[in-house]
């Protein structure tokens, strides 16, 4: 029978994989430059969950390793316990102690009682998810309604403003899914998270996007209303075509104001196709919700110019290559790929499952909006502007 190599990583060399980790290097890029297959380099980022251990370090407090020579060098010459702990300005239970604890006089080994101490020493402070039952279940149920780490620890702090017991920041969510040895969250949990990660990547590790075409007779953003750039009023939406596999797409909408989410099933990127769509779902909206609709350079909205007439809604452009002047829209459909991985092909969803999508998501609430809902938010609007 043939035993497959185990590989055993000095701790000098784990050092180094964590620290190409954090700065955004790929696993295979870190076994490469280790020398090592990648799937080692996953065994020991994985059982972590992306997250570097921390270093262990010896307190202050315990005996060292040289007051145990000086403990072992002392019971050789057989003086009492008082005066080798009165050598060591150190209490005489102390000394008793540690003497009792490793063999006794006969027995005690300074090397050997060190390295007890330190294996020993290992006493992981439990989580609070894994403590407070209540808490944990709290967090679970909101998990499971599709909330991220950071929104149900605000809705937390919200909800329980005078209970400390009843609060949880985020990263300790995210630490209790991704490390899996502190026992708190189930595992199937990761699956509500919108990125289905299994670890934290580096804030460093990044992709890189593509540039899109032009647009005849484009009006800039640069022209758009004051009111729409600071989101004083509701009505300035911003759109985008979410892309999934073999060709097919999702239209978006997202009102600045409140960061209301309207999903719209479109046959094709076809201009005449999205612009339809687009103008069947805009003309049921009240006059108050129509203001402006920001774009990127797609040649989906080629046909602007009948957009607007159709809808009254005026179309404004971003610059190429500037996804960031429609961060709002932008960050949606990160959110959507929660629902919508990567892939995934687009065509079969009816527009009653993109509904039951876009009722989940403007119930869920933002820390944008002070942990308000888009939906409350835009009904409050509204209501305020009649």
């Amino acid at each position: 029978m043939i035993q497959q190599k185990r590989w055993r990583l000095p701790p000098a060399e784990k050092i180094a994989i964590w620290r190409r980790w954090k700065c955004g290097q790929s696993q295979h890029k870190i076994g490469r430059a280790c020398g090592r297959p990648h799937p080692i380099i996953r065994k020991i980022l994985l059982p972590c969950g992306g997250i570097a251990p921390t270093a262990r370090r010896r307190s202050k407090l315990p005996l060292k390793l040289a007051e145990r020579k000086d403990i072992s060098r002392g019971i050789a010459s057989q003086p009492p316990i008082r005066e080798i702990a009165r050598h060591l300005h150190r209490a005489a239970s102390t000394v008793s102690r540690e003497v009792a604890r490793h063999g006794g006089r006969v027995g005690y080994r300074a090397y050997d009682a060190d390295q007890q101490a330190w294996n020993t020493a290992l006493r992981p402070k439990r989580c609070l998810l894994a403590v407070n039952s209540e808490l944990r279940d709290m967090v679970a149920s909101k998990l499971i309604l599709d909330w991220s780490p950071e929104q149900i620890a605000g809705w937390l702090k919200a909800q329980y403003p005078n209970n400390e017991s009843m609060r949880v920041s985020h990263e300790t969510i995210y630490r209790s899914l991704f490390i899996q040895a502190r026992g708190a969250l189930n595992k199937e949990l990761m699956d509500h998270l919108r990125s289905k990660r299994r670890m934290r990547h580096s804030r460093h590790a990044s992709e890189h996007g593509h540039s899109r075409g032009q647009i005849v007779d484009a009006i800039s953003i640069r022209e758009r209303p004051a009111e729409a750039e600071d989101r004083a009023i509701p009505g300035h939406w911003e759109g985008d075509l979410l892309a999934g596999g073999k060709n097919s797409y999702i239209a978006t909408l997202v009102e600045r104001h409140s960061r209301f989410l309207m999903l719209i099933k479109v046959p094709s990127k076809e201009t005449e196709a999205v612009v339809a769509a687009l103008s069947r779902h805009i003309r049921k909206l009240p006059a108050t919700l129509k203001r402006s609709l920001t774009w990127d350079r797609g040649q989906e909205m080629a046909k602007h110019k009948a957009f607007t007439v159709a809808t009254d809604v005026q179309v404004y452009f971003c610059d190429p290559q500037s996804p960031w002047q429609r961060g709002t829209n932008e960050n949606t459909n990160l959110l959507l790929r929660q629902y919508f991985p990567r892939g995934t092909d687009l065509a079969p969803i009816t527009q009653a499952q993109l509904d039951q999508v876009e009722l989940r998501l403007n119930q869920r609430p933002r820390k944008t909006l002070g942990f308000q809902t888009p939906a409350s938010k835009l009904q409050a609007s509204v209501a305020s502007t009649v």
